[in-house]
């Protein structure tokens, strides 16, 4: 994939789904999703003038496609990664994991053992409530923010070490790299595209500090593309070696778009094994480096779905017991593979012998938008525009405890959860947990290792 840097040339507009009339301001200064950062990308292959030479695809998804004819979308082969906070182009950061409670990269909450699940109103199929360690306080000092080289210290990965006398640098809070600015504008009309006169509205701009930037991965592959210097790569051509303006966000903010050459993919690399033991299970836990969406699933018989409730938890653990649903073994579709070859071949592959058994999430995340009429489209909803479908995404540092039957097993379930898999130098990502918008972004994420409370030093539940 393509490593990009992405330097804003103004404020940015990123609102959410909430109004801005009155005295809402539109919370527009917050941390851009990973969707809208993809769509940035999406557009601006539409203006670079490469639609009539890349694939076209069918409308639709998830089985339910127009006719062979209406093949005119584009660029579906996009897929992104970010943005994170980057700092002067190569100290990447990503969102503290939601165990960390003060200003170190020890766990200050751990699953307990002595837990009477069944007489709590712990949520299933979920066994171990989670403890704090450390002593009460109204103040917590955790960052916001870890550094690559911080992250894999905290997953206990032999790739980095972070002294503590180094620790302040590797993190930080959303104020070292960025601001909040209030502005005041004037409603536009949109068919003379000027001001109209009668309406006002304030609104939050982010604004990235000096020697900030974002930082993002990207990469299209397009089938029948053919560049003579860039060869199927939609993005470099794109870049085409040099700067590239993009425009990110609304009210058409525009970002110098930059590849960064020879760089592998930044993301921190997660374990692959060594994970610690309580009796015969290995202990793995997964953390987000960016949100996922796990939407509610209405059972059909005839397909052979289960019901499941989404949310929180993820759809492939099995909502009764916490049994991981993940195939064991290589799940990718070969290039000149069939679809029902595919889906064949994985069927009889086993499940991963591994259960979830404890959990760490805070408040959902809102991922919504809007679409513009688009008198092609395939239904009503297309050819009409407006809002989009809203989902709960859970947040980026939500993690997620599992006990594996056996290293073996652990091993197998690191490789499925792993943004990388088991090759801790591999140069694409292999898995995107989200089940939806997983080529936008959502649902990467590491693993690492953990303990329960009482085998820990410190206050006991005892």
């Amino acid at each position: 994939m393509n490593t990009i840097l992405l330097q804003p040339t103004d404020v940015l507009f990123f609102r959410d789904g909430r109004p801005m009339t009155g005295s809402l301001a539109g919370h527009g200064a917050a941390w851009p999703m990973p969707n809208v950062i993809n769509a940035a990308f999406h557009a601006a292959l539409h203006r670079s003038g490469f639609a009539k030479e890349a694939h076209s695809h069918r409308r639709g998804a998830r089985g339910v496609y127009a006719d062979d004819a209406q093949r005119d979308r584009k660029f579906g082969s996009l897929v992104t990664a970010g943005p994170f906070p980057v700092k002067d182009g190569n100290a990447w950061f990503f969102p503290r994991p939601q165990d960390l409670q003060d200003a170190t990269l020890q766990p200050g909450l751990l699953p307990t053992a002595s837990f009477d699940s069944v007489q709590s109103s712990l949520s299933d199929p979920l066994e171990y409530a989670v403890a704090n360690r450390l002593p009460p306080s109204k103040e917590s000092g955790a960052k916001a923010w870890l550094s690559r080289e911080a992250f894999e210290t905290y997953l206990e990965t032999a790739s980095s070490t972070v002294t503590p006398d180094k620790l302040a640098e590797h993190m930080v809070d959303d104020s070292a790299f960025s601001d909040r600015e209030h502005s005041i504008g004037i409603g536009i009309d949109p068919e003379t595209g000027s001001q109209d006169g009668k309406s006002f509205y304030s609104a939050h701009y982010l604004r990235l500090r000096e020697a900030w930037q974002f930082g993002v991965c990207a990469s299209a592959e397009d089938k029948e593309f053919k560049h003579e210097q860039h060869g199927k790569d939609l993005i470099t051509a794109l870049l085409n070696g040099g700067r590239h303006q993009i425009i990110v966000g609304g009210q058409q903010r525009v970002c110098s778009a930059k590849s960064v050459a020879g760089v592998a993919i930044p993301l921190p690399c997660g374990k692959t094994d060594g994970f610690k033991k309580r009796n015969t299970r290995s202990l793995v836990k997964w953390i987000l480096l960016s949100p996922a969406v796990w939407p509610s699933i209405a059972a059909d018989a005839r397909r052979n779905i289960n019901a499941h409730p989404g949310g929180w938890l993820p759809n492939w653990i099995n909502p009764h017991n916490g049994d991981v649903l993940l195939k064991a073994g290589d799940v990718a579709r070969g290039e000149s593979e069939s679809r029902e070859a595919w889906r064949q071949r994985t069927r009889q592959q086993g499940n991963i012998s591994a259960k979830l058994v404890s959990a760490i999430v805070s408040k959902p995340l809102v991922v919504t938008g809007w679409s513009l009429p688009d008198e092609g489209g395939a239904n009503d909803s297309e050819r009409n525009g407006g809002a989009k479908s809203t989902h709960l995404a859970v947040p980026a540092g939500a993690v997620y405890y599992f006990e594996a039957n056996s290293p073996e097993d652990a091993a197998k379930l690191a490789a499925a959860l792993n943004w990388h898999g088991s090759d801790a130098n591999s140069t694409t990502i292999k898995n995107r947990r989200s089940t939806l918008m997983g080529e936008k972004g959502f649902g990467l994420g590491v693993c690492g290792t953990w303990e329960f409370f009482p085998d820990v030093g410190g206050r006991s539940t005892q």
